[in-house]
């Protein structure tokens, strides 16, 4: 469909631009951002629906000062056009990255997501597609909704999906007045002029709203639940507690359900913590690779639930 974002013209002032690359795998063609030196090790960061790298512009520098950050947009996201098998379900967006990663030869040591990237990684590690130290994630929309909801908003996505002129109404929406701004508040979160300013430009495009939409028709995170419990690689939890799109006890569950798993709460924050306060994430989650990648046999924390 026309409306698609173009790099040269709707990218032209993207945070760390001069760090973006273009790389052909997957069936799409990822845009990418890598940042830090290149013998530090490899962590892979991925966003949620709707959104792209832009949402890592802040925390991004503070990870990459110890870590080689490897950042793409989701297929259909962003800068990554809609890859062409057109189902970009859970199992398919990890295949496509995993693609990604091998064409760039990368082994992520490390792995962080938000939102729906958090469901990706742990598909991805239960598939085998890789294998980090320790996966974050932050805000994870890791399980079903509830009751009704679990089939009402799949199906609502896959209706608006077929319907040509849902896409460019949404995108017309996000042109007008405080329309973006009142959709990142209702997630529990207040960011920056500048970050509302993105993620409006992203939401103007009709292309990326329908990128959006066709992964979450696509989406199955029953699936996702059955197999938690044989997750092998550690697992930490972070949790906004003002979260008004992923309730806080979702990744409380999930703690339940993996075994030595954590959960850091940040209280007074909402499903875009890592955008209202990157430097309290950033810390947080640099303890939590620090901890994994201590020398055997050293004393470490045995599994919490905490307050950060």
């Amino acid at each position: 469909m026309s409306g698609r974002l173009d790099f040269s013209r709707d990218g032209r002032d993207w945070p760390h631009r001069d760090r973006s690359r273009f790389i052909e795998a997957g069936g799409t063609r990822f845009h990418v951002q890598v940042l830090g030196p290149d013998d530090a090790p490899p962590l892979l960061l991925l966003h949620g629906t709707g959104a792209s790298t832009h949402s890592f512009r802040d925390l991004a520098p503070l990870l990459a000062e110890s870590h080689r950050v490897i950042m793409p947009d989701l297929p259909g996201h962003g800068f990554t056009p809609a890859p062409r098998w057109r189902r970009p379900s859970i199992t398919g967006m990890g295949a496509a990255l995993a693609a990604m990663l091998r064409a760039i030869d990368v082994v992520p040591a490390l792995a962080a997501g938000h939102s729906a990237g958090a469901a990706i990684l742990l598909r991805m590690a239960l598939d085998g597609e890789i294998r980090p130290r320790h996966i974050v994630s932050l805000n994870g929309a890791l399980l079903p909704f509830p009751g009704v909801a679990a089939h009402l908003f799949p199906r609502l996505a896959k209706l608006l999906f077929l319907n040509p002129v849902a896409p460019r109404f949404f995108s017309w929406r996000a042109k007008n007045g405080r329309a973006v701004a009142q959709l990142m508040e209702s997630t529990g979160s207040r960011i920056s002029p500048e970050g509302v300013a993105y993620y409006e430009r992203l939401l103007a495009s009709p292309a990326h709203v329908e990128g959006a939409l066709t992964m979450m028709a696509n989406w199955d995170l029953e699936s996702l639940r059955r197999d938690l419990p044989r997750l092998e690689v550690p697992l930490t939890l972070v949790v906004g507690m003002r979260d008004r799109a992923v309730p806080p006890e979702v990744s409380e569950r999930v703690a339940r359900m993996v075994r030595g798993a954590r959960v850091e709460t940040l209280p007074g924050l909402g499903h875009l913590a890592h955008e209202e306060a990157p430097e309290t994430v950033g810390a947080l989650m640099l303890r939590a690779f620090a901890q994994e990648a201590a020398p055997a046999g050293e004393d470490r924390e045995a599994p919490r639930t905490g307050t950060a």
